[in-house]
């Protein structure tokens, strides 16, 4: 062999050992990152996961569980920064609740919180590559030196990596996210990201604002997310079968303050039994920021009825008389059955059937007088079903789960799932029931269904949210 011959041959054997050491180093900086590269780190009241991964266009990914996720081309890296947010911490949430003023600082702390997360995270994967790739060097090269070198040529390429990252950092991504899961459906959720632009002009409190809206997401029972109304639009709040369970008042207070709420509409089941014991549940009514009307259902008394009617700024409908309320025209009829409990026999539908159309006569002599109504109200869906083609909008609730359907002759009827998770009756079940509600918008003039959000909350024990909006043509 020649000295061209073995000059060539020992150069490619040096391009192999190259490209193979190369191989080792980034094979074993991403075992390195996928096994002790993550950080956990408390971020305001919530818990997070902090980790760099390798990728070919860099970015951030940010995972709100179960709400779905947002990615956001905030650099150009060969690495991407994934922030996991895990749970919500009770305790720390509970003081949050407890001293509300803490709110105001909650932006702050959470910037905070990322900045030293992001420092612990940048040592911790510093560690993490130079180790899987040093341990891998170890293991295929069997040589000290040679394991020692695939460290170091990690550690710089992950301060390459950084330097890229801090060279293309761009703080205006928030403007065009890229939403999946539940986030795709209701962007809203995470706040308007041009009003975030212009209020912060850091990326970590971007970041921050994401975090905090989704906290105050998962805080149901005290914060939901804003609502901007437009001056065109009245809101309805649907509620139904709350069944003796008091965490519903806050609920819909909150509600009624954040989405500024016209008028509430329960469709009946307020009460369990219908004792006159329970009739002091309802005095936090009043004070719900909103007028309230109501239909009673079949764990409703007369008693409870006649109690409903001497309470502030309610509204009781039966026998198909309408009120108006904040200008909306309302209709409904009591249940005809009471049957709190299974020592009381039904009637069953027959009774529901009866009860419907008286509600149907009076909505035709309102329509014949030029009056005509806007929302009948029937607990049971089955009465309610009664009213097609003489109101716009049928609501309706018993089932305790949600169903939106246009009957034959083109009123939508729309049945609402339990305000109260099941109240009570909830413990028995083997899952705790969800909490569910639905605001309505409705044009201020036509007093048509424009859309719905139908807002859904974890059950006993559970801190989960979800809003989703539906558009009348959707379904």
């Amino acid at each position: 062999m020649d000295a061209r011959t073995r000059g060539h041959t020992g150069s490619m054997t040096a391009w192999k050992r190259a490209l193979g050491l190369i191989a080792v180093v980034l094979a074993g900086a991403w075992l390195g990152l996928l096994t002790v590269g993550d950080v956990r780190t408390p971020v305001g009241p919530m818990d997070a996961t902090m980790t760099l991964r390798p990728s070919l266009s860099g970015g951030t990914k940010i995972d709100v569980s179960p709400l779905g996720a947002l990615e956001l081309d905030s650099h150009v890296a060969p690495v991407r920064l994934d922030v996991d947010v895990d749970r919500l911490d009770p305790v720390r949430s509970r003081a949050l609740v407890e001293h509300p003023e803490r709110i105001s600082g909650l932006q702050e702390e959470i910037a905070r919180d990322v900045r030293h997360g992001t420092r612990d995270l940048a040592v911790r994967s510093c560690a993490a590559v130079v180790a899987g790739a040093t341990a891998l060097g170890l293991v295929i090269y069997r040589r000290p030196r040679r394991a020692l070198a695939a460290g170091g040529l990690a550690l710089a390429l992950l301060a390459a990596s950084g330097v890229s990252a801090f060279a293309t950092w761009n703080p205006q991504s928030v403007l065009e996210p890229r939403y999946s899961g539940l986030l795709g459906s209701a962007p809203s959720v995470v706040g308007n990201a041009r009003s975030i632009v212009t209020e912060f002009d850091v990326y970590q409190k971007e970041l921050a604002r994401l975090v905090t809206n989704v906290t105050k997401l998962y805080d149901a029972a005290s914060t939901l997310p804003a609502y901007r109304p437009d001056p065109a639009t009245m809101r309805v709040l649907h509620v139904s079968d709350i069944h003796l369970n008091p965490a519903a008042w806050h609920i819909i207070g909150s509600l009624v303050k954040q989405y500024d709420i016209d008028v509430i509409v329960d469709s009946g089941d307020t009460m369990d039994h219908g004792s006159a014991a329970e009739n002091a549940f309802l005095d936090p009514i009043p004070d719900l920021g909103a007028p309230y009307v109501w239909v009673r259902g079949n764990h409703d008394s007369p008693d409870t009825q006649a109690y409903f009617s001497r309470l502030k700024n309610v509204h009781v409908l039966d026998e198909g008389r309408p009120v108006t309320v904040a200008g909306l025209r309302v209709a409904g009829v009591g249940d005809p059955q009471f049957t709190p409990d299974r020592s009381v026999r039904a009637a069953g539908d027959s009774a529901e059937r009866v009860a419907g159309r008286r509600l149907a006569s009076a909505l035709r002599e309102q329509k014949a007088a030029g009056t005509p109504v806007d929302i009948a109200v029937a607990h049971n869906p089955v009465a309610a079903r009664e009213t097609d083609g003489l109101v716009p909008l049928a609501l309706a609730g018993h089932v305790h789960h949600r169903e939106t359907r246009v009957l034959p002759l083109g009123t939508r009827l729309k049945v609402e799932g339990s305000t109260g998770g099941g109240g009570l009756r909830a413990l028995q079940n083997r899952e705790p029931e969800k909490v569910r509600t639905s605001v309505l918008y409705l044009d201020r003039i036509t007093h048509r269904l424009q859309a719905w959000d139908e807002i859904t909350l974890g059950g006993l024990g559970l801190t989960t949210a979800e809003v989703s909006r539906h558009l009348p043509g959707s379904r």
